[in-house]
């Protein structure tokens, strides 16, 4: 899985997300994430044909939704997503939110799901140390993936401690804080020693973490800034600054009650 993918929450069908999907991939960009909630699959799976870029050099992430999540429903949200995305196989499928008296069933389809073929990797997002413990006590494959909201508020360094022991990649959703990022002095401040922006600070000090990141735009030359992140490293005392910031802040609400 490619390290820096775009995240595509809000990109809407008919024009906006498709070119969206095509200026990232043009751009370098390897890695796509979208979700069922998002309501706009067919647009992604649109965007990814009309770049060009074979799909086997694209790694593809949806979501299953909280209302579609249990055995049977999952199987049948699965195969919705195919076809929207117009396509035959998933890199990656995760569990949206761990929805309470769900989440286990729906994970055991999705094992089905990557027994299959059909999808190369599952996983979950949103999911607590607690709420893993409890699914991995119960499945037989450990998740991939756990997305979560992880930025220079919210650095979640227990949640990384635990993955990293059990293998599980973690991939941070808002990891620019909705652009709040550009407004932290620190970030500023360390972005001037490199010219680069707090956005890019804050891209690579997930990065160099050894977390994923899937920062969201459709702005063509904000999307080719947020990967133009490997070209310089950040120093140890920079990375302390940053982890210095944390508060344990949720810019994102939490939706597992949803259902």
């Amino acid at each position: 899985m490619p390290s820096i993918g775009l995240g595509v929450l809000f990109a809407k069908n008919d024009g906006e997300v498709e070119k969206a999907v095509t200026s990232a991939l043009k751009s370098g960009y390897r890695k796509i994430d979208t979700a069922s909630a998002y309501q706009n699959e067919r647009g992604v799976g649109t965007g990814i044909i009309e770049s060009g870029v074979p799909r086997d050099e694209v790694f593809l992430t949806t979501k299953v939704w909280n209302t579609e999540q249990g055995y049977d429903q999952t199987l049948r949200a699965f195969d919705q997503s195919l076809k929207k995305l117009q396509t035959n196989y998933i890199d990656l499928y995760l569990i949206h939110w761990p929805v309470k008296l769900k989440y286990k069933d729906t994970y055991k389809a999705m094992e089905q799901i990557y027994q299959s073929g059909k999808a190369k990797a599952i996983g979950v997002c949103n999911f607590s140390i607690a709420q893993l413990e409890d699914l991995m006590t119960h499945t037989s494959i450990v998740p991939a993936v756990n997305q979560v909201e992880m930025h220079p508020h919210h650095s979640q360094t227990a949640l990384l401690t635990f993955a990293k022991a059990h293998h599980i990649q973690l991939e941070a959703w808002r990891p620019i804080m909705m652009g709040e990022v550009l407004q932290v002095p620190e970030l500023v401040a360390i972005g001037k020693v490199h010219d680069i922006s707090a956005v890019q600070v804050t891209l690579r000090w997930l990065i160099q973490r050894g977390v994923a990141v899937i920062p969201k735009s459709v702005t063509p030359k904000r999307i080719a800034q947020n990967i133009d992140i490997f070209d310089f490293e950040l120093a140890a005392h920079e990375m302390d600054i940053i982890e210095g910031l944390n508060q344990d802040r949720n810019l994102g609400e939490d939706l597992s009650h949803i259902e």
